[in-house]
């Protein structure tokens, strides 16, 4: 007779993706999830089997990294955290976190932010972070580092791409960052995204 006892087997995996499009880094993503080593049954007890994919390094030496599985949309979505998001502990970056930022950061220097949202779109529009933050050279002294935002926005549109493929996708959440900071225009590439 099986027991109520489970033991959870941890998995930790070095992973990174590139992409020119949203379909293809859903596909990636999904697709390396599908490849992951199922729960299991040993001796009448309960495997549960945890998925930890390191996706990007910061330049400070953190990284970032997806959790699964997070029991939220029926096994395939997952959870991104910042390794000592905050200094001292790992941390779930929630686009509450983003918005509050980047509204620091829309204080600090109007006009810095309007690149930095042209950066955001870049990503947006699937261009890897490493590649936007090249030449970029924005600096802001409240907040997050420009390459923290860009390469957590990188997965938080991912997610909403998995998540809501069939509605907008990673659109909900750029319009809702433009809303929370009272942009009234939409950039041309953010055009050309929903005129498609």
């Amino acid at each position: 007779m099986a027991s109520d006892h489970k033991i959870n087997d941890y998995f930790e995996i070095e992973w990174s993706v590139k992409a020119s499009s949203r379909r293809q880094l859903r596909d990636a993503t999904v697709n390396k999830f599908l490849g992951e080593k199922s729960g299991y049954w040993r001796d009448g007890i309960k495997h549960v089997t945890n998925f930890k994919y390191f996706v990007e390094k910061l330049t400070d030496g953190r990284r970032i990294f997806l959790l699964r599985p997070t029991f939220l949309n029926k096994g395939i979505d997952f959870q991104v955290w910042v390794e000592k998001f905050d200094g001292t502990q790992d941390k779930r970056p929630s686009h509450r976190d983003m918005f509050e930022d980047l509204t620091l950061k829309k204080e600090e220097n109007e006009s810095l932010l309007g690149k930095l949202l042209e950066a955001i779109d870049s990503v947006w529009a699937c261009t890897d972070p490493d590649d936007v933050l090249t030449g970029l050279g924005l600096h802001f002294e409240s907040g997050f580092s420009v390459e923290m935002i860009l390469k957590v926005l990188k997965w938080l549109f991912i997610d909403q791409d998995v998540t809501y493929w069939n509605y907008d996708g990673r659109g909900m959440l750029r319009m809702a960052i433009n809303e929370k900071l009272d942009v009234k225009r939409l950039s041309e590439t953010m055009k050309k995204f929903f005129e498609a």
